[in-house]
């Protein structure tokens, strides 16, 4: 039991840790993969503008003979348009662009637009002056100007085909709303005006009796959109009533017990519940927090994966990692008749270790206990542990041990960075704070790993991997691996 009063044990596994559980109606599926897909389109449109709009810069430098009037041959121009693309796509990532939600009248993203293309041109501006080629200023002046240009008029344009889209029933998940005063009245009027959020208000519940029967209109001058107020209690009859796939409590002073409830209703019917955060909060959730027309809503439930940064980061996975077992490969040859040479066995060790979502997998590494050494007993802690071998203590000592990994990461089981996967035994025994190690993909380094704590178990010590859940990026990432080789070589 939490300090608030609420079961977030309970609450957590019911809810939030069931691997393959959703707000599994068939619709809330659909529109899962309506977001994620129009999410990926409009990572895919704004790369493509981008790189157009660099494009652009120079047709329109070569077409007015500005400055010095230098020739761009195509070969030269194009990489650099797609890779200054994938960099502002990187940038507009980092910046919540491809986040949940949207702001009143496209300001918030006419004004990050604007905003990240000058932070890309400045930052390439003082790149230019070491380039291999004679590079005009022109050409970036230009850029400024034609790059957000394109990327405004596309995101109205998005804009406008997700609300035909979302007209057409596409995407859309329907919402209950629990509280009809101020803040879910503000919240009402706050999803009609966001489309691109596809979350469609349909009914409000409210506890006090006297407002059942009446309705709810947007505000504005229109007042087209309005939803019915249905007596309360919240249960999960009325959600399935209602059809609705995600409750919102609007309710910020609701308190802790009957916070509670609304939230156990909606895990009977297997709902997405949000919030208007308040103080009857629960802190063994992970929130996702979105500003939907200056309304803050925070998502309980799993941690939401960004597109743009999952993607590139299996893709560095993947090539790094491939790139390391070429050039590595007289190494990982040396060490694996080395292994079989210093003692009686094969050279590689597999066990079962706990992945995303709990799944079981076969992690690899370079053997480097005995052959009759308990394959699931707590790891060695003292240099001179009898179950290690000679060779081993080496391995250990340097992380070479951990090289066979890289298999792992190239089937897709581990990524270069991130929680280290921990055996079934204890897996099991995890509570609700642990399992948040769960929803990331584990990784042959981190945080941990690096710390002064890794002589201790990890489930003691998951501070490190949840600050690292919350806070990753790609340059994190790269920060971690070069720390692992500067600093990391170390074991036992």
């Amino acid at each position: 039991m939490s300090s608030t009063g609420i079961d977030e044990q309970l609450i957590w596994e019911e809810f939030v840790f069931q691997p393959g559980r959703s707000a599994s109606t068939r619709s809330e599926t659909l529109s899962g993969r309506f977001e994620g897909a129009l999410t990926a389109v409009e990572v895919l449109v704004d790369a493509i503008c981008v790189a157009l709009g660099v494009l652009c810069a120079f047709k329109v430098y070569d077409w007015l003979k500005l400055g010095k009037h230098l020739h761009y041959p195509y070969h030269t121009v194009v990489p650099a348009a797609l890779a200054f693309s994938v960099f502002f796509v990187l940038m507009m990532d980092r910046d919540g662009a491809y986040s949940r939600g949207n702001s009143l009248l496209q300001i918030k993203e006419t004004e990050r637009a604007l905003r990240v293309s000058i932070q890309c041109f400045l930052f390439v501006f003082p790149i230019t002056f070491f380039a291999g080629h004679l590079f005009s200023r022109w050409v970036l002046a230009l850029g400024i100007v034609c790059v957000p240009l394109l990327l405004i008029a596309q995101k109205q344009l998005l804009l406008a085909a997700a609300r035909a889209l979302h007209a057409k029933g596409y995407g859309i998940r329907k919402v209950l709303i629990y509280g009809s005063g101020y803040t879910g009245r503000q919240l009402f009027s706050a999803l009609v005006r966001s489309p691109k959020f596809g979350l469609q208000p349909v009914v409000f519940v409210d506890d006090d009796a006297s407002l059942a029967g009446t309705r709810v209109f947007e505000s504005g001058y229109k007042r087209e959109q309005s939803a019915l107020i249905v007596d309360g209690p919240l249960t999960s009859e009325i959600i399935t009533q209602y059809d609705a796939q995600m409750v919102l409590i609007a309710i910020p002073s609701l308190v802790c017990d009957r916070f509670a409830d609304v939230v156990k209703e909606a895990i009977r019917a297997n709902v997405t519940v949000a919030t208007v955060p308040g103080y009857a909060s629960l802190s063994g959730f992970w929130t996702d927090y979105s500003d939907i027309d200056g309304v803050m809503l925070a998502f309980l439930g799993r941690p939401v994966h960004r597109t743009p940064y999952e993607h590139a980061k299996q893709v560095f996975d993947f090539t790094l990692a491939l790139a390391i077992l070429v050039a590595a490969s007289p190494l990982l040859l040396l060490i694996a008749l080395l292994v079989r040479l210093d003692s009686p066995g094969p050279a590689l060790f597999t066990q079962k270790r706990a992945g995303r979502d709990g799944q079981l997998f076969d992690l690899y590494k370079f053997r480097s206990m005995r052959t009759d050494a308990p394959a699931y007993a707590r790891s060695p802690k003292e240099t001179d542990d009898p179950r290690i071998t000679r060779l081993g203590r080496l391995l250990r000592r340097t992380g070479f041990d951990e090289l066979p990994q890289l298999l792992n990461v190239l089937k897709g089981e581990m990524s270069l960075v991130g929680p280290r996967p921990e055996m079934p035994c204890i897996v099991q025994l995890y509570n609700a704070r642990h399992r948040k190690r769960l929803s990331v993909l584990p990784g042959i380094t981190g945080l941990w790993q690096l710390s002064a704590d890794r002589p201790f178990p990890i489930h003691e010590n998951i501070q490190y991997d949840l600050y690292y859940i919350r806070n990753r990026s790609f340059f994190m990432d790269l920060a971690i691996l070069l720390h692992t080789v500067v600093f990391g070589m170390r074991g036992i």
